[in-house]
């Protein structure tokens, strides 16, 4: 789901959280989260479930009511161009929408019933997730790892300067995998800055300049191999209170993640 027309990147922006709060009903989800991630990073964004990650994503993507500051700053005087790939996609399977349909919905401005806009290389980016021979296909009838390469392929265009991932690998194969790896190194060798939250530790190690750990507030941020020691990523996955907004004597919720 990416924003903007151009074709050719610009460079990576840097994004800033400074005291980020994020309340649902009553319940704190976000916490003076302040967090900087620096132009060109690939900067990955881990914790347990419910620990705020996706909730921290919808505020940067103007989504998600919250207090505090989010900020681009990007390098020049116009934005550049931003893709967004959800853990999924909701539709319903059984629509007659091709491949090529889909891309067309999500990145063309001309009406996708006209057809896919022929001045949009569609097929390149199929071709650089491994699935060009299925521009064709039904999309309802793709497995999962598959629908998850037309959401990277759809990041592709146009060429974006910014790239925010919600746990991308869930449903990719070990060639899925391998080429998301590639799309990464494509993406730093290129300036593009990568905001990527991931539950996959060990990848996060391999792959990322620099990761943040988040359970409601942040809880350390820096490399990855000095980060995830085994302590750090144990306190992470921990319970933790769970603050509820209110009069001070308010319950605490306590919520317990699995590691």
């Amino acid at each position: 789901m990416s924003g903007n027309t151009g074709g050719t990147p610009k460079g990576g922006p840097a994004i800033l959280f400074d005291r980020v709060d994020l309340t649902l009903g009553r319940t704190v989800i976000l916490d003076q989260v302040s967090l900087r991630v620096e132009p060109g990073a690939v900067h990955a964004v881990v914790g347990p479930n419910g620990g705020g990650k996706s909730s921290l994503i919808r505020a940067l993507l103007g989504q998600a009511p919250h207090r505090g500051m989010v900020r681009l700053d990007w390098p020049g005087e116009a934005p550049g161009v931003t893709a967004y790939v959800p853990q999924a996609v909701e539709f319903d399977r059984g629509l007659p929408m091709t491949v090529e349909d889909f891309l067309a919905v999500l990145c063309q401005r001309r009406p996708a019933f006209l057809g896919p806009d022929r001045r949009i290389d569609y097929g390149a980016a199929l071709e650089r997730v491994g699935m060009a021979g299925k521009r064709r296909r039904r999309f309802g009838a793709l497995s999962g790892g598959e629908r998850q390469r037309v959401l990277l392929a759809q990041a592709l265009i146009p060429a974006p300067d910014l790239v925010i991932l919600d746990e991308p690998m869930t449903a990719l194969d070990e060639t899925g995998c391998t080429i998301f790896e590639e799309l990464l190194a494509d993406f730093r060798a290129a300036g593009t800055t990568v905001l990527w939250v991931e539950h996959d530790l060990a990848q996060v190690r391999r792959l990322a300049t620099r990761v943040s750990g988040l359970n409601r507030r942040v809880l350390f941020d820096g490399p990855p191999p000095a980060m995830l020691s085994p302590d750090r990523v144990l306190d992470l996955f921990s319970a933790v209170p769970r603050r509820t907004t209110g009069n001070a004597g308010d319950a605490r919720v306590v919520e317990r993640a699995a590691l």
